[in-house]
């Protein structure tokens, strides 16, 4: 019973917030839906009785890269709008683009359409995928900043699962009706959230900042709302000192660790094979010889379970910490990933396989399970708390962008690997990332459960002591 009482405190006056983070992150489903949208549409855009026009195999392995490219290119008009319009407006620009992708993926007439439409996703993901995690790190409470920011990631799971559920069974364009609809439906909602206090801080329009954060908080008196905005305008102040050029990511020590943070957790993540699975997982066990499920359902349950894991790791994430989910999420990933290795290099040792081909596809279901328990979502929330605010922008743009080229280098290094040494080659390589990863986390990331961004800036520049006399009392409130 005491722990019930925990959790409803822990949520307690957080409504506000609970509903600007789901109707803003409506998009990421959408974004979602266009990762994992080629999988099941491909096979549709080769098959003549199924296909709205004439393509090729070649072309249609484009459509993936014209994904990425777009990521690439968004870069640059992401630095600008996050700063220039702010949080809230970039993310409707992304919902906006997002909705005339949609159209147009149902109503293309030839590959042209869907190269440029990819493009323009992948933009439009890039802006909402950093937009969106620094808007969510900016308004919300404390004691539920690690929830808020892996729904962002949830969303984009739902997204997946939705595509990889629907397409196979459906006409063509049923997909592009249910993203357009779920863009064009943040696009309703979420215009009528408040800005970050934060970014109104930053731009000096502290009377706007002082009512976002009323309709954000559940205060019981005035006082304590006018409390925690003189907080934010301090660390504000602090932060505006520092420099805001690129080169003091590299020059001032704090923001170098948040680089190092960063870049290892990006690199862990698609070095622990997830993208190498999502995009191989039935090329992967056809090869493995499971004859116990069809593939293409194998990759709905795949989905399902990192869902679950996903959903139960953000339920408990500013309880258990961010440290210890990401630890125990890595070793077991690394051992999920080394079972699979071991069998592929039995395989490729001649041995007699069959009485085990079960294992492959019960250590890729566990793999979907303890990956998104840690490795899948602690990273994209620590990242989009360790940033300074006039930092943030340039280093969650740059995040994204390693998120990307991590991506790349892991599929790149798995079909060389792959094809010049055989599938338990880079299994054993990913396994050893995966365990390298936790000793990283035990050492040098510092745990961020429960802290204020200011006092998460004083962890970085390595003032502990600073940071516990100066504890907010409502960082406090629920961790004491």
């Amino acid at each position: 019973m005491p722990e019930k009482r925990d959790f409803a405190t822990l949520f307690q006056g957080t409504s506000p917030q609970l509903i600007a983070v789901l109707t803003g992150t409506l998009v990421a489903i959408s974004d979602g839906m266009h990762y994992g949208w080629t999988a099941p549409v491909i096979p549709i855009l080769l098959n003549e009785q199924t296909r709205p026009f004439e393509t090729t195999l070649h072309e249609c392995e484009w459509l993936e890269s014209a994904l990425m490219i777009g990521a690439f290119c968004g870069l640059p008009t992401t630095i600008y709008f996050v700063d220039r319009i702010g949080r809230k407006y970039s993310m409707l620009l992304a919902s906006a683009v997002t909705f005339v992708v949609w159209i147009v993926i149902g109503v293309a007439k030839n590959m042209t359409y869907l190269y440029a439409a990819r493009f323009f996703a992948g933009m439009a993901g890039d802006m909402a995928f950093v937009a969106a995690p620094m808007y969510i790190a900016e308004i919300a409470h404390p004691k539920i900043r690690g929830f808020l920011s892996s729904i962002i990631y949830l969303m984009m799971l739902i997204g997946i699962l939705f595509v990889y559920a629907i397409a196979p069974f459906v006409p063509y364009y049923v997909p592009s009706i249910v993203g357009g609809a779920l863009a064009l439906i943040e696009l309703v909602t979420f215009a009528f959230m408040p800005e970050s206090p934060y970014y109104l801080i930053f731009r000096n329009l502290n009377d706007e900042a002082r009512a976002s954060l009323g309709k954000l908080r559940k205060y019981d008196r005035s006082d304590e709302v006018e409390k925690e905005f003189e907080d934010i305008c301090q660390a504000v102040r602090r932060q505006k000192t520092e420099k805001g050029r690129p080169q003091d990511l590299i020059l001032i020590p704090s923001n170098r660790k948040a680089i190092l943070i960063m870049t290892v957790l990006n690199g862990s993540q698609h070095l622990s094979s997830i993208s190498v699975l999502l995009m191989n997982l039935h090329l992967i066990l056809n090869e493995a010889g499971s004859v116990y499920i069809e593939t293409s359902y194998a990759a709905i349950i795949f989905a399902a379970l990192m869902f679950i894991a996903a959903t139960t790791a953000s339920m408990i994430l500013d309880r258990c910490g961010r440290k210890v989910l990401l630890t125990i999420s890595a070793l077991l990933t690394g051992t999920s990933l080394l079972v699979i290795a071991i069998y592929f290099n039995l395989m490729a040792a001649g041995h007699d396989v069959k009485s085990i081909s079960w294992l492959p596809i019960v250590s890729v279901m566990c793999y979907a399970a303890v990956f998104k328990f840690g490795l899948g979502i602690v990273p994209i929330v620590v990242t989009a708390e360790i940033f300074p605010t006039k930092m943030k922008a340039i280093g969650m743009t740059l995040a994204d962008s390693m998120y990307v080229l991590f991506a790349i280098i892991s599929l790149e290094l798995y079909a060389w690997l792959h094809d010049a040494y055989g599938n338990h080659v880079p299994f054993y390589l990913f396994s050893a990332c995966c365990y390298l990863t936790a000793l990283f986390t035990i050492f040098v990331i510092p745990e961020t459960k429960g802290k204020t961004l200011e006092e998460i800036q004083m962890l970085l520049k390595g003032h502990d002591k600073e940071v516990s006399v100066h504890l907010p009392k409502y960082a406090g409130e629920i961790y004491g």
